[in-house]
């Protein structure tokens, strides 16, 4: 099976999910504040997560291909920059 190559997303799109999310987190406070059922908070915390991982892949995806090639031309360290971003990203998701 062929890789799909994802193309940059485009900063208001990721702006878009961003402020998705944040009403997520809106409406979880207003369930731990309502006192809703626990396992309808556990699901809705589920989804704020996978949104959350949608959105840095994105992000790490536009990294590599716009500003990882954009920075490359000026700074030959860029590639140390990119195994650290990947890992901080990778570094928060071993909390699962």
């Amino acid at each position: 099976m062929a890789s799909e190559e994802r193309p940059a997303v485009s900063r208001e799109a990721i702006v878009k999910r961003l402020k998705r999310i944040e009403g997520q987190i809106r409406g979880l406070q207003k369930m731990v504040g309502d006192e809703r059922d626990c396992e309808s908070i556990v699901t809705q915390l589920a989804a704020v997560r996978s949104a959350i991982d949608s959105v840095g892949a994105l992000v790490l995806n536009n990294y590599i291909k716009i500003c990882a090639p954009r920075e490359t031309k000026s700074d030959p360290g860029v590639y140390e920059s990119m195994v650290r971003v990947v890992g901080v990203w990778g570094r928060v998701r071993l909390g699962e």
